[in-house]
């Protein structure tokens, strides 16, 4: 299988006075579509480098069958040569960096933590699991939409992404949250899905010892407060938050509770640690 190609996308990447915080995506999103309205509220205390999933957003189409094997682990090396990347352009190569992330965005901030964990220094996870049911629904998504696209899945996304009534306060979140995801490859979405069915760290979750903010949202039907509440309890330093009139795409629906949530983890570390 190739390395996956990722696109990176540099909110405000500037130099090594400020953290760096990467921001990663849901499946069907693009980095810029989930995050775009919490980044104004962190870029004036950190630097943020988004990266978008194989055929979403910023990163190229997928060639049909070259990235059928696909797991978790491969996005998160591949983010961590975006990261490289951007740390060496800021001035402090190598250097450890905050992460946060959903659904699957979220799954590979759990990999990362596991397969680096000199590198991050914490994390926000929203929407996530550390596994996500059984594999043979994914896989059956996957085949639907590589044969007939992305548009299949609309209807489904705003059931699942928006806490009832959302669409009607917020129509313009929803529409470039929807626009996303009918712009997604298929292969890519494909490619992810199967990466998603094969995921499962659910015995390495102890050996996650940085910080962990969990967040769920409390009307998620994909990965539901229970799902988000073991990756909280099953960490070293685990912190379980569940956000009401949410759904599987907390930092979009509540943008100003989200941020509030990474400035806090980045303070903590600032503050020597402190609760």
């Amino acid at each position: 299988m190739n390395a996956p190609a990722l696109g990176a996308v540099a909110f405000a990447v500037r130099d090594a006075s400020r953290p760096l915080l990467v921001l990663g995506p849901s499946l069907g999103t693009s980095a810029d579509a989930v995050w775009h309205d919490v980044l104004p509220l962190l870029d004036d205390v950190l630097d943020v480098l988004g990266w978008d999933l194989p055929g979403h957003g910023s990163s190229p189409a997928v060639p049909p069958g070259s990235l059928d094997a696909l797991t978790v682990a491969d996005l998160a090396a591949q983010v961590l040569v975006l990261v490289d990347r951007a740390q060496a352009e800021r001035g402090d190569p190598g250097a450890p960096f905050w992460y946060a992330g959903v659904s699957v965005g979220a799954a590979v901030g759990q990999q990362l933590l596991l397969d680096a964990p000199d590198r991050v220094r914490g994390a926000v996870l929203c929407c996530t699991a550390a596994r996500f049911g059984e594999p043979g629904p994914w896989l059956e998504r996957g085949a639907l939409v590589a044969a007939a696209g992305t548009p299949t899945q609309v209807t489904a996304a705003a059931g699942r992404w928006f806490a009832p009534g959302f669409l009607e306060r917020a129509p313009d979140v929803g529409t470039r949250l929807l626009a996303s995801l009918q712009s997604a490859d298929r292969f890519g979405y494909a490619a992810v899905c199967g990466a998603l069915s094969r995921f499962d760290v659910r015995d390495r979750l102890a050996e996650i010892a940085a910080p962990v903010v969990a967040v769920a949202g409390a009307e998620d039907p994909a990965t539901t407060p229970g799902d988000v509440a073991e990756v909280a309890d099953g960490v070293r330093d685990g912190r379980l938050v569940v956000i009401h009139g949410a759904a599987h795409l907390a930092p979009a629906e509540w943008p100003g509770r989200t941020a509030t949530l990474v400035r806090e983890l980045v303070g903590r570390e600032r503050r020597g640690g402190e609760r």
